[in-house]
């Protein structure tokens, strides 16, 4: 399909005695099902059209018809019953912005000007077919009343001249964000849909930018002010000459309307000759890979759903919505595996989504055909009851192009985004009075002397950054340090610039952890960065083709403030002339695909903090994790210094259970795989070794002792057998010891001297 094609109504019209069965002609030539005329406004380009066809019938009806004329209906009639031709229109709006307005084969002429006058185009220029006509309405205005008429609101050329995201310009941020996101626009035409440059316009608008979170429909179209364009010139374009390729069910402007209306953006693409390949909708998804907005599985998983499918949709709901694919790799260059049973699976998928995700949550599922397999489609729409929650307990988040568990500062956010919500919704139903009791209480709040408002005058003025930060990425505003190394973090998110508090390096995503790791090991310093002004480059990462940059920028008073991971998403204002100013002077680190994208390794060397001596980590796992949930318990070192007690196997090692209080054992647990390690217990690193900490300073007599231990569900249901079989002897103020679980097997292990206490259920070793 061609939605921008001139006619000679157009004043700027280049070419001289082209008539419209001329154009009908070309765009079959080119082989176009769908065109629209939109001339300069003005509706005369498509009147004069309808008149030329009504002229011939009305000649038809007298006999009065020539032989060429009688060719020309015929012409006509048989074009018209091939190619369906929508009436439409190029606004210049306020500012000299054009919009595209597309209506229905049904709307007539009248409706048309109509329409033009309601958008302050004066009525003796409805004919001229000028590009200027003096002031008309506003961009936003123009979107509404489009919309409300029934017809497609489409940004002409919105990376180019007189378009709507005004490029090369220094300003108007707000206002691109409101010509470009606004709910009444149902697409951006680009000239630049066929580029795989990484700054192309539909890329920018693809929903992973948080100043831009509405993604968008991109099309193209020829802007076609000749009947032949002229090779090479791209400022000259004919009929045809930069189509979009849709995919719809019929020919028919309510197919196209559904379409750009939705949420699958992989029925639109720039038109490419049939000899070349079959449509592929997700090829171009998988050239961007996993995004914010966008995440793939290779397959549905081995034993149901995959868990990770799941939270993928909840981390969408959360976020901003976005599209899984089930079937394909984000990796271009691996095969494509598909779906076996797409229909079946789609009817599985969404019964688990609606047993797992709370609370309830409408997705699109649909089958696409890409390499010659079935690929499963699922589009998550943006949650409107935020946060959602697999099986009620765990909430994840995107960031990024990962899906990650929130943390308490995110959770909070949500639901604070939440309530503003629905706040605003119950403000503007509340009556008048009510909303003017409301803002006279403010006021009085905000007067009080010594409130809040005072507070803030007489506080000290905080340092000013020169420019904003970057969108994307994230900041350390400040760190703290815990018992045992583990350090807590406040960072600060840039995509949304909200501060998340308490971050440990076990609890940060991948960014995160790149983050801190860089912090704690690389402290940035003035010398390490390459400034043009007041920001600077510290360093540029690059894995599968995408840039990665620290940045930092110098505040009023000579503070560094360092950004890291930022992507290309995220650069803007000075931060773009820095990249680009720079980017020939820094060395871009490369990064192995197989390499996680900010992941940091686990060190193979822990540091035990008391007395500073190196152990192997398989030797001290466990004694890692021992109290890693409550700080109180760790013993003091002065107190009792650790003694590693050491347990030999046959089989790996059993699995640590923390005791959550001193007569309390965990509750039943009647899913706990016996031969698997879970997500929450790590994996042991070492066959036949466990390293525990005991709180004595001296070790026991050893014995043999043969034994035989229940599992975790005996020990919870018969804590007093367990008792007999591993007798206990507590006394007041012992931390709490692991609770070993395993499944039935026969140890042979060096077992302490030991006393029997019935009353109690844990079990400890002995203190001298």
């Amino acid at each position: 399909m061609d939605l921008h094609l001139h006619t000679p109504a157009s004043a700027d019209y280049r070419e001289s005695n082209v008539s419209y069965l001329d154009i009908l002609k070309k765009a079959e030539a080119k082989g176009l099902d769908i065109i629209a005329i939109t001339d300069h406004n003005t509706a005369a380009g498509y009147r004069r059209y309808i008149d030329e066809v009504e002229d011939l019938e009305l000649l038809e009806r007298r006999n009065r018809l020539t032989d060429e004329e009688k060719e020309q209906l015929k012409e006509f009639r048989r074009l018209r019953e091939k190619i369906l031709v929508l009436p439409g229109f190029e606004l210049t709006a306020t500012l000299g912005f054009h919009v595209l307005g597309i209506f229905p084969p049904e709307t007539t002429v009248r409706e048309l000007e109509h329409l033009l006058l309601d958008l302050h185009v004066p009525a003796e220029k409805l004919d001229v077919g000028s590009g200027e006509v003096g002031a008309t309405t506003d961009v936003l205005t123009a979107y509404r009343l489009i919309n409300e008429a029934g017809g497609l609101a489409i940004a002409a050329h919105a990376n180019s001249s007189h378009g709507v995201a005004m490029p090369g310009f220094d300003f108007g941020g707000q206002t691109r964000i409101a010509y470009t996101q606004d709910e009444n626009l149902h697409a951006l035409e680009v000239t630049d849909l066929t580029s795989k440059a990484r700054r192309r316009t539909q890329l920018f608008f693809s929903g992973t930018k948080p100043e831009y979170p509405r993604k968008m429909h991109c099309i193209q179209g020829s802007d076609a002010h000749r009947l032949n364009g002229i090779a090479g010139n791209n400022q000259e374009l004919g009929v045809g000459d930069r189509p979009t390729e849709i995919l719809v069910p019929e020919t028919s402007f309510d197919a196209i309307m559904d379409v750009l209306m939705g949420k699958d953006f992989s029925k639109t693409r720039p038109f490419t000759p049939a000899a070349s390949h079959e449509f592929d909708p997700i090829f171009s998804a998988r050239e961007e890979g996993d995004t914010l907005v966008q995440a793939f599985h290779e397959s549905i998983g081995k034993h149901g759903i995959d868990r990770r499918i799941l939270q993928d949709v909840v981390a969408l709901a959360n976020t901003n919505g976005g599209t899984i694919y089930i079937g394909a790799s984000a990796n271009i260059r691996q095969p494509v595996q598909g779906v076996t049973k797409p229909f079946e699976t789609s009817s599985h998928l969404r019964a688990e989504i609606s047993k797992h995700i709370v609370p309830p949550l409408d997705v699109q599922v649909d089958t696409l055909k890409s390499g010659g397999k079935q690929v499963l489609q699922m589009i998550v729409p943006r949650g409107t009851d935020v946060p959602y929650a697999l099986d009620s307990t765990q909430i994840f988040v995107r960031s990024e192009n990962e899906t990650s568990l929130a943390v308490r500062d995110e959770i909070v956010n949500l639901v604070r985004d939440a309530l503003a919500v629905e706040f605003a919704a119950r403000v503007e139903n509340a009556p008048l009075a009510t909303v003017q009791a409301v803002e006279k209480a403010e006021k009085i709040v905000e007067t009080q002397p010594g409130g809040e408002a005072a507070t803030e005058q007489e506080a000290e003025e905080p340092a000013k950054l020169p420019s904003p930060p970057p969108h994307t990425g994230v900041e350390i505003v400040s760190s703290k340090a815990r018992a045992r190394g583990n350090n807590q973090y406040t960072m600060r998110d840039l995509r949304n610039n909200r501060i998340i508090h308490n971050v440990t390096r076990s609890s940060a995503r991948k960014l995160w952890q790149y983050a801190i790791a860089e912090h704690d090991k690389n402290a940035v310093s003035k010398a390490d960065v390459k400034w043009l002004g007041d920001v600077g480059i510290v360093k540029a990462s690059e894995r599968a083709g995408k840039l990665r940059y620290d940045l930092v920028q110098r505040d009023s008073n000579g503070d560094l403030h360092v950004y890291y991971g930022v992507t290309d998403d995220g650069i803007h204002g000075v931060w773009k002339d820095l990249v680009e100013t720079l980017s020939g002077q820094t060395p871009v680190e490369q990064i192995a695909d197989d390499d996680e994208n900010g992941a940091v390794p686990v060190p193979e060397v822990f540091e035990r903090p008391a007395d500073g001596i190196a152990l192997d980590a398989s030797e001290t796992h466990a004694a890692s994790h021992l109290f890693a949930a409550d700080d109180a318990a760790i013993p003091a070192a002065e107190d009792a210094a650790p003694a590693l007690l050491a347990v030999e196997a046959a089989i790996d090692p059993p699995k640590l259970l923390t005791a959550p209080g001193r007569n309390q054992f965990p509750p039943v647990i009647s899913d706990l795989p016996s031969t698997t390690e879970t997500d929450d217990i790590p994996p042991s690193r070492a066959v036949g070794k466990l390293g525990m900490e005991a709180p004595s300073t001296k070790a026991s007599n050893f014995g043999t002792l043969s034994v035989e231990p229940p599992n975790a569900i005996e020990v919870a249901n018969a804590p007093t057998d367990y008792a007999e079989m591993i007798p206990v002897h507590i006394e007041s103020g012992e931390p709490l010891a692991p609770i070993v679980e395993q499944p039935r097997t026969t140890y042979i292990a060096n077992n302490p001297n030991i006393d029997v206490n019935l009353g109690e259920q844990i079990v400890l070793p002995p203190v001298e």
